[in-house]
């Protein structure tokens, strides 16, 4: 039997996963064929708002290779089913149904209003065209302002309103700080400014892709999902199935992001024409269905006001919100901007907060979970507006941070939002990340440009965060009134040969799940990296769960591994007492070795697995068996910061932005392996920063996406983006026993309010304090020219997302 060398954790080990998915030599769910295997496409909406008058599938029907042709009224005939909100934010929440396919009416450009079965999926997509809908035109509803304003056309006539829900936290009233009103009225300098937070596509990798196969007692569907098993429990709850006869499989998931972070009508839908045809389908998008269809992220217009003294101590701060969720609910819906809402006043001492939140129905593709999932979008408002008091106060940016944050010595800190922060080092991480950036000569150049007079300006961007993850505990989400629980389960079977199946509640889709649950569970029973395998995704084997978000998967579901670990080695602790002819007081257990103290006498845990499963000699009452499950509940997130600097060069003749250098010193915990947090700090970065400077979706005045393909939604490319100069520091977690706090979403959140600061910094001078994003070319060009400061409305030019790549300008031109 073979052991451990060396302790796993904090090795930069190759991620197991690696040579299947690189080489593809794993299996998609678009990859799944079974006999008899149907294939469904769907026909959808055009326009954005309309009644449905009649729908013709006749011709369709006639075409070759169909099977079947279904209407909203073929799958639902009473209209009842809906596709879940698992999050009422309020309890008078306006939840308008969402249907599998559209009945009665359409609310956006790419709502399913028809679904036609083929024998190949080339035949199903060519009878879309043959499907003859009458639509009835009505009001389009677009842009937050227009969807709140008197009179305004409704989305849903049936709720008599555009607004959703109204959600507010005031400290005041909460008992964790002062009345920000009076804060505000009384404060020596205030700032007041409104940031827009752009609506972006997820993207990911992979489209949707659903595989059901109804053919057996147990309904199994395969789904490019990030969450198999509240996919499970909300299908079986919404269609009415019996739970334990429904089985869901994610294989391996080729990205998320949040996009595959829900129940969607296609899912759905595959299940009820599964089971009426009585064969297998599958359904998988095209991109352009992806752009259209499944849901986006962010969209939120921010007014916040912040108050200080004229030596910069803030005193109060006021977030008011416009949050579009589009013309339905998601799975989390309304709940996303309520993340964000703890978060606004970030590492920052401040004695009076208020945040209110109005959730609005528009005439777009519905907005859910998105990479960060309301932190990012509060980060961004709070970095933004702490540079925008720097500069009425005439203060180093810098400065004003160091005097309001959090000191080490304080933590823990119970904020003015009521949660509490057990750890962190600001002015560690700030110290390295200022070393790393030269800070000071930064700041000299850019000193030297503004009096040349250089038409390229230098700009120095900060972002000093702090991010709530590790999505729980169940108590705190049951408060928020939100659907699920917080905590994570896990199981580790000890096989014969010395050999550890570990199975986990946490599905990953990208993450390296399989690597880093490896080397935990091999440090915990001494076991060799390579005599690990990992399993999940799958709810018959892997039972229990509620899958990957929120940065949760380390510090929740790894957390659930390490307390199955624990109950393993307790079990062999008997009977290696048993064996060695020790009290179980005496033994030592160390790198996969019980030891009797004081002597030379020991047996591997491996030797143990093998003793058991014979059974021939184990304790009286001693069931044969190592294998042991957990279940994980934190008492509190997790907090991982970090502080990031940008330098940016802007031309000023032509709103050029070029990344000159990005730093960044995150504080994630305990490392588990340093190459994973390495990758997902670089995506993270990438993803930031296209918010900042490429991604938008844009619709037209008639509700129309005009940046439905990638030749108008721009993703970077890595030639697009610098080379990212990372470093860390620890502070551990006490909130869980591996001290871990969680890296996913950490580069996502921090890096867009950097590199707005650092281009707003470059030409500030100009008289310009605010930019919309993406920062193109001709945003950057107008705000320093024409002091233009915003896009206009519905139909303006699509941000960073036309135009041709300069490598050498890194942006869109």
């Amino acid at each position: 039997m073979t052991t451990a060398a060396e302790p796993e954790v904090g090795r930069a080990r190759v991620r197991k996963e690696d040579e299947r998915l690189i080489t593809g030599r794993t299996r998609w769910t678009d990859n799944i064929a079974l006999p008899g295997l149907m294939h469904m496409a769907f026909l959808r909406s055009p326009t954005a708002h309309a009644r449905i008058v009649s729908i013709d599938t006749s011709a369709a029907k006639e075409m070759p290779g169909i099977v079947a042709v279904f209407t909203g009224d073929d799958l639902d005939p009473s209209g009842e089913i809906g596709m879940p909100n698992a999050w009422p934010i309020t309890p008078d929440q306006k939840t308008p149904r969402r249907p599998m396919l559209a009945q009665g009416t359409v609310n956006f450009a790419g709502e399913a209003v028809a679904a036609v079965v083929a024998r190949s999926a080339a035949e199903a997509e060519d009878a879309l065209a043959e499907i003859d809908v009458e639509y009835d035109d009505l009001p389009v509803v677009l842009g937050l302002d227009n969807a709140v304003a008197e009179g305004a056309p409704l989305v849903h006539e049936d709720l008599g309103t555009n607004k959703s829900a109204l959600w507010v936290f005031d400290s005041n009233e909460a008992g964790s700080g002062g009345d920000v009103q009076k804060a505000i009225d009384e404060a020596e300098v205030v700032v007041t400014r409104r940031f827009r937070q752009q609506r972006l596509v997820p993207a990911f990798m992979e489209p949707r892709s659903v595989v059901v196969d109804p053919t057996a007692p147990q309904l199994t569907m395969w789904s490019a999902t990030q969450v198999p098993h509240i996919l499970k429990t909300m299908v079986a709850m919404t269609l009415g199935l019996p739970e334990h006869q429904v089985r869901v499989i994610a294989p391996d998931v080729g990205g998320g992001f949040g996009g595959k972070l829900a129940v969607t009508p296609e899912e759905c839908a595959a299940v009820v024409v599964a089971q009426k045809l009585g064969r297998p389908i599958k359904w998988t998008e095209s991109r352009s269905e992806t752009m259209v269809a499944a849901h986006h992220g962010r969209d939120q217009m921010q007014d916040i006001t912040i108050s200080a003294t004229r030596d910069g101590t803030v005193t109060g701060l006021k977030v008011d919100l416009l949050a579009d969720m589009g013309a339905y609910l998601g799975i989390v819906g309304g709940g996303v901007p309520v993340l964000g809402a703890f978060m606004f006043n970030a590492i920052y001492k401040i004695p009076a907060y208020r945040f209110s939140c109005t959730t609005v129905f528009t005439n777009t593709t519905l907005t859910d979970a998105y990479r960060g999932a309301g932190r990012p979008e509060a980060t961004f408002a709070i970095e933004r507006i702490m540079d925008e008091l720097a500069a009425e106060l005439g203060m180093d940016p810098m400065e004003l941070r160091e005097k309001n944050w959090i000191k080490h010595e304080e933590f823990p800190y119970t904020t003015v939002s009521t949660l509490t922060y057990d750890s962190g080092n600001y002015e560690a991480a700030t110290a390295k990340a200022m070393q790393l950036f030269d800070y000071d000569g930064l700041r000299r150049e850019q000193q030297q440009r503004r009096e040349r007079g250089d038409k390229v300006q230098l700009g120095i961007g900060i972002s000093t965060f702090t991010e709530m993850c590790g999505l729980a505990p169940s108590r705190v989400l049951g408060s928020l009134d939100y659907g699920a629980g917080g905590w994570e389960h896990a199981a580790i079977r000890m096989l014969p040969t010395g050999k550890v199946e570990v199975v986990t509640g946490a599905s990953p889709h990208g993450q390296g799940h399989e690597t880093a649950w490896s080397q935990i569970v091999a440090d915990q029973l001494g076991v060799a990296f390579d005599d690990v395998e990992i399993l999940h995704g799958d709810t018959q084997s892997s039972h229990k769960g509620l899958d990957t978000y929120g940065s949760r998967s380390l510090a929740v579901g790894g957390i659930a591994v390490v307390k199955a670990a624990e109950k393993v080695v307790s079990k062999a602790r008997k009977v290696a007492a048993h064996l060695l002819e020790a009290s179980e007081d005496d033994l030592e257990f160390a790198d996969g070795k019980f030891s009797v103290r004081g002597t030379d006498t020991s047996t591997s845990i491996q030797d143990i697995a093998l003793a058991v499963f014979a059974a021939h000699d184990l304790p009286d009452g001693v069931e044969p068996t190592l294998d042991s499950e957990a279940v994980f509940d934190p008492e509190n997130f997790s907090f991982p910061h970090g502080t990031h600097l940008c330098a940016a060069e802007v031309d000023t003749e032509t709103g050029r932005v070029r990344l000159r250098s990005y730093v960044c010193v995150d504080d994630i915990g305990k490392v588990i392996n340093p190459l994973i947090v390495e990758g997902q700090m670089h995506g993270g970065l990438a993803q930031g920063i296209a918010q900042a400077l490429y991604e938008e979706a844009v619709y037209d005045e008639f509700g129309t996406l005009t940046s439905g393909t990638f030749a108008d939604y721009l993703l970077p490319s890595a030639m697009d983006l610098p080379s990212f100069t990372t470093d860390r520091t620890e502070t551990a977690a006490t909130s869980n026993p591996l001290g871990v706090k969680g890296v996913g979403e950490a580069g996502t959140i921090a890096s867009t309010p950097a590199v707005v600061n650092a281009v707003v910094d470059a030409v500030r001078h100009h008289g310009v304090d605010d930019i919309e994003m993406p920062l193109s070319p001709m945003r950057v060009w107008r705000a320093v020219h024409m002091g233009e400061t915003d896009a206009g409305g519905p139909g303006a030019e699509a941000g960073g997302g036309l135009g041709s790549i300069d490598p050498a300008q890194g942006g869109a031109q």
